[in-house]
């Protein structure tokens, strides 16, 4: 195999590393030996990457221990050295900060595509997949890699759908007062079959197998997606609950329209414990990092909370935006940052320790469009806003509001209540 010059490897390997049919059959057909030598031209995270491609690369890179090797390079130790932590912590330690100076301070470029007829206000990602929803009645599923819908849902009666979520086998949503779900082999079901059989959902989250809806009535309810029933009704507020998060480990978190966060247990009807904002004002994001056990809420006047749930204090309050704030995320495994997006349209890092916006993120204009079977894509700049630009200095035309936004790896999604989509890349 002729060297090729590391700044061209990238260019020259075309490894599938998503886990296709091409990339299990590739790896099969290659010895040990040759594929020692094609990985050996990668960096270390797409070595990652292709180590959790098929069982027989995930045994080539972990027998001939090429992770550990080339991280003991990159940190400069010596090779004698031994590792206190397993080698997978560590490269989730290295991800985590890569994801951090990014967003921070990385270059932003803008993938946009016209996802939907009438405005989409929803988004969810995972695995690479992306899932969008709002006025036009139907939810579409994306590749985030060449932005091609991969599947369609409508939904039942012309309704219209409040929330929803998925995973690997079925789309949940909710539809005011009914849930329905779509199987991913294309079977539907809506549940209760009439409409009006419990109080108006407001928002909903989805944890394999039950769905929990926050109701207008200020309960929580909780429904099983085999057995398609109400399992238990918890009262959270004494107004709507606005929107709701949950933990691994079965509690359910609900914001209300009276501005406070009210804690409980799947295992129980009844609140555990509530959390206070100091203004009082309609709590519109939530989300919770079960790393760090911090909560996060954002309220309509701008300002953000965060409590540690481990002793219900509250850790710090800041004033993010002058305006409403619509959606609050982090990735997963990150302790150290969080995306935010409200009616204003500028798309906020945040650090999750101490509230400080590290960064203001707007669109910079345009660079170009292609246009495929899908549709046009177009590639713009995204452009960090200096401490001192005011916010209304900046074109409506550039920041349109952020109804929801998603988080992946160097990457967020944001939806705008228009018919385009935004994948934000940051490098």
């Amino acid at each position: 195999m002729d060297p090729t010059p590391s700044g061209n490897k990238k260019r020259h390997l075309h490894i599938h590393t998503h886990g296709s049919s091409r990339a299990r059959t590739t790896g099969g057909c290659l010895d040990h030996n040759v594929l020692c030598i094609i990985f050996s031209f990668l960096d270390l995270f797409d070595l990652a990457h292709c180590s959790v491609v098929c069982k027989s690369w995930h045994v080539v890179i972990n027998k001939s221990k090429l992770l550990q090797v080339f991280y003991m390079k990159q940190q400069k130790l010596d090779g004698s050295t031994s590792l206190e932590k397993p080698l997978n912590v560590y490269l989730e330690e290295l991800a985590m900060e890569r994801h951090k100076l990014a967003l921070a301070k990385g270059s932003v470029v803008v993938n946009q595509w016209r996802g939907h007829s009438i405005g989409a206000n929803q988004c969810r990602m995972k695995r690479g997949l992306l899932l969008t929803g709002g006025g036009d009645k139907v939810m579409r599923l994306w590749s985030l890699g060449n932005y091609k819908c991969l599947e369609e849902y409508s939904t039942p009666d012309s309704t219209s759908v409040v929330d929803f979520d998925f995973d690997e086998s079925k789309i949940v949503g909710l539809l005011g007062t009914r849930i329905c779900i779509w199987r991913r082999d294309g079977a539907r079901s809506v549940f209760p079959p009439r409409e009006g059989t419990f109080s108006k959902g407001l928002c909903m989250r989805y944890l394999d197998p039950e769905a929990v809806v926050g109701c207008e009535d200020g309960t929580v309810r909780v429904f099983d997606m085999y057995s398609k029933k109400c399992s238990r009704i918890i009262r959270m507020h004494t107004g709507p609950v606005t929107c709701l998060c949950m933990s691994d480990d079965q509690l359910v978190l609900s914001g209300s329209s009276l501005g406070n966060v009210s804690i409980s247990s799947l295992s129980s009807d009844q609140q555990v414990s509530k959390l206070r904002t100091r203004d009082s004002t309609d709590l519109r994001a939530l989300c919770f990092n079960p790393r760090s056990h911090l909560v996060f809420a954002g309220v309509t006047s701008g300002n953000m909370s965060c409590w540690d749930i481990r002793t219900m204090r509250i850790l710090w309050e800041n004033r993010v935006s002058p305006n409403v704030l619509y959606s609050l995320q982090h990735l997963r495994n990150d302790s150290s940052t969080l995306v935010v997006g409200g009616i204003d349209g500028i798309l906020r890092v945040l650090n999750q320790n101490t509230g400080e916006v590290v960064s203001r993120i707007v669109l910079a204009g345009s660079i170009s469009s292609s246009r495929d079977k899908n549709g046009i894509v177009v590639r713009t700049r995204g452009a960090r806003l200096a401490e001192d630009v005011h916010i209304d200095s900046v074109p409506k035309i550039i920041r349109p509001p952020i109804t929801c936004l998603a988080v992946g790896m160097k990457k967020v999604v944001t939806t705008h209540n228009t018919k385009f989509i935004r994948l934000w890349k940051f490098s």
